[in-house]
């Protein structure tokens, strides 16, 4: 270490000093105005590599910092990275003149803020890039397109692209979340290739994207784009051995065609997003007029659906499993139907996957629960003591744990859980969310049986209903209609049948609404129960209360009517308006 000797002061004085001036944990320099160093602790010579440890780091803008500081006569406080390898070390720096026995020096101090610049970095990548693509995050490409939009040139078109992964949450029940992770990674790559400098991918949340192409010379230019990203996606994607496939709904607004400000640009490619879902998904559809009056009807149902749920204005309508050999009622399913503000009854298609989207659902099936308790003398009047009550739980409750255990509990508390049957999707048993081995053991233990609703038109087959343990399977109304006229659904039918009759779950057809499709099924099938307008619509329990001429039909033996009103049955088309 290099020192100069100052009068007054002993050789042990200076050596002692020495010493610590070499030794402490900062790294301090001295240099004259020439800037030769004069002084080098045992720190600095580290961090400079001076002392052999380490390559010579390039000292450029140390050295102009230095120099700032001297003629400036100011101190000059500066951040200094010095790179090993891929290793990295950050040095706060303060350069301070000073003038000691006539001489002009600079004193520099450095700390070590590694660590501190290290953690300011993981914060910074946390606020502003996803974490598990690397892509910006939302504010980012919001921060970016502001940037473009207060250029306010006239003559700058961009493209603002939504993105949404389709059928994302079955690939993550399905296959489970690392692989749900590891999709997204992927596709995300695709995504990214072939654009340029300019433009930008962002993930703004689970399976969300957003894309800005800028600049843009023509809608068809986007257009053409798109298509190419969307062809991209459509080769498979092999992770953990598993070959998924996965597409993407994408919805485009330009500017300044479709907004001036980033929140009505996304809110528009938002919307034409859903409307590109709605015609088939895997598709790209371009903002217009239309769909900004389709999702202002959109938010209209969303507020009463809030409101309705405020003021109870759901009621339940109950229809009829029959047994089509005995006519004997075996059981009824309670529907849910929302009353609007004119007092019309609302099927369930206006509101239910609106519910699921919004989580209102859960609330409205234990509506459903507390009206069937309140007139369960009602119903066992009208249908029997001995007919079981089927309620319906969306795929995304039947996956919920802490739901289905408070909807267990809700039914053990009615005294009579042993009624209940709980209709769920095909969706729910294949998913790998534990429904049948953590879910299902709770209802069992109640007494509690379980339907599978819809069965035909899910993401299951045939061979993974051999793994089902249901106690009823219910078909699709789809392959019902007009059943007698139509050799493939016959033959489809024939298959379900036979294997669930080897499972020994009860069938059960839906949507039944015709003398003939009735005939067929007597004279071709072993089935024994349907459900569906052929026998009777569904029965408010308004009309119960009320043992309206519908709930006294009700009441009547089917095998009683003539044939002529068997053949012509209730309409559906028909709906019910009150």
């Amino acid at each position: 270490m290099n020192h100069s000797k100052y009068s007054g002061a002993t050789d042990a004085e200076l050596g002692f000093l020495k010493e610590i001036v070499r030794m402490l944990p900062a790294s301090v320099t001295v240099q004259d105005a020439h800037g030769d160093l004069i002084l080098v602790n045992d720190a600095a010579a580290r961090h400079l590599g001076m002392d052999g440890s380490r390559p010579t780091p390039d000292l450029t803008q140390r050295r102009e910092a230095c120099q700032q500081a001297m003629q400036a006569g100011q101190p000059v406080v500066a951040e200094e990275s010095v790179h090993d390898g891929t290793a990295r070390q950050v040095l706060l720096t303060t350069h301070r003149p000073v003038r000691l026995e006539g001489r002009d020096l600079l004193i520099s101090a450095s700390s070590d803020i590694t660590e501190q610049k290290n953690f300011e970095d993981q914060l910074f990548r946390s606020a502003y890039f996803d974490e598990l693509t690397g892509l910006p995050s939302r504010r980012v490409i919001e921060h970016c397109v502001k940037g473009i939009l207060a250029r306010d040139r006239s003559d700058e078109r961009f493209a603002l692209a939504f993105l949404d992964i389709d059928n994302f949450k079955h690939i993550n029940d399905y296959y489970g979340h690392s692989v749900g992770d590891a999709l997204l990674v992927e596709l995300s790559k695709r995504l990214g290739r072939d654009l340029r400098e300019t433009d930008m991918l962002s993930r703004i949340s689970g399976d969300e994207f957003l894309l800005l192409l800028s600049p843009i010379k023509s809608e068809e230019e986007v257009a053409e784009f798109i298509q190419a990203t969307l062809k991209r996606l459509t080769a498979p994607f092999f992770i953990d051995s598993s070959e998924i496939f996965a597409s993407t709904s994408v919805g485009v607004s330009l500017y300044p065609d479709h907004g001036r400000s980033f929140e009505v640009l996304r809110q528009n490619a938002d919307i034409a997003m859903y409307r590109s879902k709605n015609n088939g998904k895997g598709s790209a559809a371009f903002f217009d007029s239309g769909m900004e009056r389709e999702a202002l009807a959109r938010m209209k149902i969303e507020q009463s659906l809030r409101l309705a749920i405020l003021e109870k204005r759901f009621c339940c309508a109950f229809q009829s499993k029959v047994d089509i050999r005995t006519q004997a009622v075996k059981g009824i399913e309670a529907l849910v139907r929302l009353r609007d503000d004119e007092g019309v009854i609302q099927a369930p298609g206006s509101f239910i996957n609106l519910a699921v989207e919004l989580g209102l659902i859960d609330e409205l099936t234990h509506l459903v629960l507390a009206e069937i308790v309140r007139s369960i003398d009602l119903i066992n009047d009208t249908f029997g003591a001995e007919a079981s009550i089927s309620i319906n739980v969306a795929a995304k409750q039947a996956g919920n744990a802490e739901f289905m255990r408070s909807f267990a509990k809700a039914l053990e508390e009615t005294g009579f859980p042993n009624r209940f049957m709980i209709e769920v999707t095909e969706d729910a048993f294949v998913a790998t969310n534990h429904f049948q081995s953590e879910i299902l053991p709770m209802f069992r233990k109640l007494g509690v049986g379980i339907s599978i609703d819809d069965f035909g038109i899910g993401f299951s087959s045939l061979s993974a209903l051999a793994d089902i343990t249901a106690d009823e399977i219910k078909i699709d109304r789809s392959f019902i209609t007009d059943i007698h006229k139509r050799p493939r659904s016959q033959g489809i039918l024939r298959a379900i049948e036979s294997l669930s009759e080897a499972l020994g779950m009860t069938v059960i057809a839906e949507g039944l609404e015709s003398y003939e499709e009735l005939a067929y099924l007597q004279a071709a099938t072993k089935i024994r129960y349907a459900q569906g307008y052929y026998f009777a619509r569904p029965i408010f329990l308004e009309e119960l209360k009320l043992a309206t001429p519908a709930v006294s039909e009700a009441r009547v033996s089917i095998a009683s009517r003539p044939a002529q009103q068997n053949r012509q049955g209730y309409s559906r088309a028909g709906g019910y308006r009150r």
